[in-house]
């Protein structure tokens, strides 16, 4: 398909694809469901081997691809970095990943959510609802809000996708944007440009805070407008491809130096020309979100997936958030019988008298594995959190099979403690 040049607005869509069979997919499927094709234009960062060939839409001319050898590459920051430079003032920034599908006629759904937000600067983002590629694609329609899950050990936020608690009927606000859906005025590019010194985790942090800081509202889209390949097991990493032994620039040590980064952002500290906006200060995302940056603490308003601005709350919230340590204990076959075989992760959450989730861990195939021959399963779980935890869930991903079988249960009064005794007494 040849894009044809024309004065409606433009959508200018960054895409940086590191080594990915699914990208000619992708970019087909974006241009076959717009409702105007002619109006888009690609800027690619197509980080690649010899095997790979170009796609045909690489000779249009409203396709912008950086080529380079994926031995050269840095990580998705840089790559999109370097993308945001193929930007010419297109009136529209649309971020995506090379791994995802699209609505139909998903550009004027973006277009009419933006002007629904009644933002002079909106931005339209969330985690894309997931899919898998096959010959029978499945697009379930499953808008998803982001949600804190918590902070990292360097203290950087962590979020984790979720359902709404109530099905919106158009935007709705946010408090955090997101690096492979990110719907935002032109203006973006040149206000908030990409730090090509981060890596990944971070990323979506340093984005939020510094959009929100340059004046920029956050919304969640109320509908499903794009799909998000999420398991790739088989697809090529970056961090799988450069390790001290074989690159010149490991990923672990790119992942160090961006951490400290982010956590001098987060701290307000000046970072250049890839720091905070003059519109906003953090101290006004704090409060509109619910999160102290410092403490690493979140109200319980704000785990619970309420649309911000937080509500106004008396000083001193913070010191009712406790540590708290839970042990999860189950017999292994209460689990799915494939729970421990092929796995790709199992989802661990705990949750308070209401249901709400109050912590989420993600623990991967290489910690299920030695868990195979233990009749009882044991996980611990160390979190922050202001109501008590009372059941868990666990939730096992297969290799081959996707989301398994639930496994819920209760905590016993012994299986759970506030971590700081000395505390206690300030609850009552």
């Amino acid at each position: 398909m040849t894009l044809k040049t024309e004065t409606a607005p433009r959508i200018f869509i960054s895409i940086a694809s590191y080594r990915d069979l699914q990208l000619g997919p992708t970019v087909e499927d974006c241009l076959r469901k717009a409702a105007h094709p002619e109006r888009l234009r690609f800027g690619i960062c197509w980080q690649h081997g010899a095997e790979e060939l170009p796609l045909e839409l690489f000779s249009d001319p409203n396709c912008r691809v950086f080529d380079i050898d994926w031995r050269e590459s840095r990580g998705a920051c840089w790559a999109r970095a370097a993308i945001m430079d193929l930007w010419q003032g297109e009136e529209w920034f649309l971020q995506v990943d090379s791994h995802c599908r699209f609505a139909p006629r998903w550009d004027e759904t973006l277009l009419r959510m933006a002007a629904e937000c009644g933002s002079a600067k909106p931005i339209l983002s969330t985690y894309a609802t997931p899919f898998t590629p096959d010959a029978n694609e499945q697009l379930t329609e499953r808008p998803l809000q982001m949600l804190l899950q918590g902070f990292s050990p360097e203290g950087i936020l962590t979020l984790k996708p979720g359902d709404f608690n109530v099905k919106p009927d158009r935007p709705v606000r946010a408090r955090f944007v997101s690096a492979g859906f990110l719907f935002a005025p032109g203006s973006f590019v040149a206000e908030v440009p990409y730090n090509p010194e981060l890596y990944f985790l971070g990323e979506e942090t340093a984005l939020t805070l510094r959009a929100f800081t340059h004046g920029y509202d956050f919304f969640h889209p109320p509908e499903t407008v794009i799909w998000h390949d999420y398991i790739r097991a088989d697809a090529k990493k970056h961090w799988g491809d450069h390790q001290a032994q074989t690159s010149a620039q490991p990923w672990s040590q790119l992942d160090e130096a961006s951490r400290a980064k982010v956590r001098r952002l987060m701290l307000g500290e000046d970072t250049g020309r890839f720091g905070l906006g003059a519109a906003r200060t953090l101290a006004d995302y704090e409060a509109f979100s619910g999160i102290n940056l410092q403490q690493q603490k979140a109200q319980t308003y704000t785990m619970r997936g309420d649309p911000p601005p937080n509500p106004e709350t008396e000083p001193g919230w913070e010191e009712r958030i406790y540590p708290w340590i839970a042990r999860i204990v189950v017999e292994g076959n209460h689990l799915p019988p494939q729970a421990l075989d092929d796995m790709v992760q199992w989802y661990i959450g705990i949750h308070d008298a209401d249901g709400c989730e109050i912590y989420r861990e993600d623990i991967p195939a290489a910690q299920i594995a030695p868990l195979r021959d233990q009749p009882v399963v044991t996980v611990i779980c160390e979190f922050a959190a202001e109501t008590i935890p009372v059941s868990w869930t666990i939730w096992p991903v297969h290799g081959s099979r996707g989301w398994l079988r639930k496994t819920t249960g209760r905590f016993g009064e012994d299986d759970f403690a506030i971590l700081k005794p000395e505390d206690v007494s300030s609850t009552s």
